[in-house]
């Protein structure tokens, strides 16, 4: 199936452009508005300012040059967002990087972007302090909100220094390289997605604005951090572009820290993730309707359960615009919209983006069977680094291939098949596990549900279900039947789990998405 959306509502950017200075430029009149509020406290407009073109002089008197990267080992508070754009104004490469992960994969990402410079939180301190010394690499350390070791700086010391005039911004081509991401892939080593400075302005013009309908009125709230590519348009890009103000939070996304700041701030905009989602609805600190200001909601990272939207609109009286979104294309291109939401949906093209469904030959699929998803738009990536097998595999032509499998009904609204190598064949006919997930999720003793398949005595495939519980409920061989039943009244009996396994949680990806490969493994260990 394909569908094409052409309009893009923002005129062609020129050729020399900067996201930086256009930031600072589109927010020149709003010094004295609120930019950011993090735990310490809030940052105007003109703070940021300043702070940006501080940190873009600290980088070229420390010798960091244009195009040099930047590794951005931060927690969400101010610093990120005046490095992030500091960098960009320098004409350095930020590559903002996951703060949950072991030492051994910081020293890869120092080495594989050749950082000439860290920006670590100081929390992070001793991690880094471990990955650097699995390498040979010695880039000058920048500590974030605390002492500095000897021979490292702070990012205090840094912004201690005269400004960069707007003049001397660095003068970059809209798609010259800005920034890179690495994905959150669930097996191999992550990726280094290499994006341009063009691709954040797009995102915000064909999605940020016209879907949500963001506008400088607006308080965000993102749970999602910004290293991930969702969190980085929730959080900077998007607010940003539109003067809006945006609440950090440092510590991990918690229901209890969820709540704290919804109930505190009032962010009218809440982004999330489905697994938060479910979290907070089972959680009996969950605010009252009239404790909160949230006016619309998202989600990405993985489907988000039809039950679980339902749920919370009828809660909160706020609908989650559920989409779809990757490190490739940088944000959302399918997305529900406001007063047409269809939970258990992505939604449906945003415009500006082109969508296909490609069978294995490549030729699109009809409406209401499952393809491969393709797309098209401006703010694809423009290469993996060091990486040529995958980024050929990836970036086809004009079109990036997803790696996702998803089916479009009549309507033109596309509902998520799992991930292309988690398509299960039972009984020679496609079976989503995120379809048996959703199925499970809707029986009342279930909370969270993560399905696999499984090759039988006779090398067939058959679906196998980890399940966690609701508190209130005890594991048994009855309720694993009852499930099993359950299943087989919602979907067509090929697809129903032949197992059915209790699970205290599910392994997760730091983006809250299930990794059945590391389901898979421990299946594997159980026969």
């Amino acid at each position: 199936m394909e569908t094409k959306m052409n309009h893009t509502p923002a005129a062609p950017l020129p050729q020399r452009f900067n996201f930086a200075r256009y930031i600072l430029q589109t927010n020149s009149g709003r010094a004295s508005k609120t930019a950011y509020i993090d735990d310490d406290g809030p940052l105007s407009y003109g703070e940021l300012d300043q702070r940006v073109r501080r940190f873009a002089a600290a980088l070229r008197k420390a010798g960091i040059h244009p195009e040099q990267r930047v590794l951005l080992m931060m927690h969400d508070t101010v610093d990120l967002p005046t490095a992030f754009l500091g960098a960009l104004f320098a004409g350095a490469v930020p590559v903002p990087v996951n703060t949950l992960l072991p030492a051994e994969d910081y020293a890869y990402m120092i080495e594989h972007s050749r950082a000439r410079a860290v920006v670590v939180s100081h929390a992070l301190l001793p991690c880094l302090q471990d990955a650097l010394a699995k390498t040979g690499a010695r880039p000058l350390v920048i500590v974030s909100g605390g002492d500095a070791p000897g021979g490292a700086s702070t990012m205090a010391g840094m912004l201690d220094i005269e400004p960069l005039q707007p003049e001397d911004c660095a003068d970059t081509h809209a798609d010259d390289f800005a920034f890179w991401l690495y994905s959150s892939g669930s097996t191999g080593r992550p990726k280094g997605t290499v994006h341009s400075h063009g691709n954040l302005y797009w995102t915000a013009e064909l999605y940020a604005k016209p879907v949500l309908g963001i506008n400088e009125n607006d308080i965000g709230f993102s749970a999602a951090k910004l290293f991930f590519a969702y969190g980085l348009g929730n959080g900077l890009t998007f607010p940003l572009s539109v003067g809006a103000t945006t609440v950090l939070m440092a510590e991990r996304p918690t229901p209890a820290a969820v709540f704290k700041r919804l109930t505190e701030h009032k962010p009218t905009i809440f982004f999330g993730v489905p697994t938060l989602y479910v979290a907070m609805l089972s959680s009996d600190a969950l605010p009252r309707k009239e404790d909160v200001a949230m006016r619309v909601c998202t989600s990405a990272g993985e489907a988000l359960p039809r039950e679980v939207g339902e749920k919370f609109t009828r809660r909160f009286g706020c609908e989650i615009l559920d989409g779809l979104g990757s490190t490739e294309m940088l944000h959302i291109f399918i997305s529900n919209r406001a007063g047409s939401v269809r939970y258990g949906t992505s939604g449906r093209p945003v415009e500006g983006y082109e969508i296909e469904l490609r069978d294995e030959t490549g030729h699109p699929v009809p409406a209401g069977e499952i393809g491969d998803l393709y797309i098209r738009g401006p703010s694809a990536a423009l290469l993996y680094w060091s990486n040529r097998e995958k980024s050929r595999a990836t970036f086809q032509g004009d079109w990036l291939k997803s790696g996702d499998k998803y089916v479009a009904d009549a309507d033109g609204y596309y509902a998520y098949a799992g991930r292309s190598d988690d398509m299960l064949k039972v009984s020679g006919q496609y079976v989503s596990p995120i379809e048996v997930e959703n199925v499970l999720i809707e029986h009342p003793a279930v909370l969270e549900s993560g399905v696999i398949g499984k090759t039988d005595g006779e090398g067939l495939t058959k679906t196998v279900a980890y399940v966690v519980l609701n508190r209130s409920e005890t594991p048994s061989d009855s309720l694993a039947n009852d499930l099993k039943s359950f299943v087989k009244t919602k979907l067509a009996p090929h697809k129903y789990p032949r197992e059915i396994h209790f699970v205290a949680e599910l392994p997760k990806t730091a983006t809250g998405k299930i990794q059945r490969f590391r389901l898979r493994a421990i299946d594997a260990g159980l026969r």
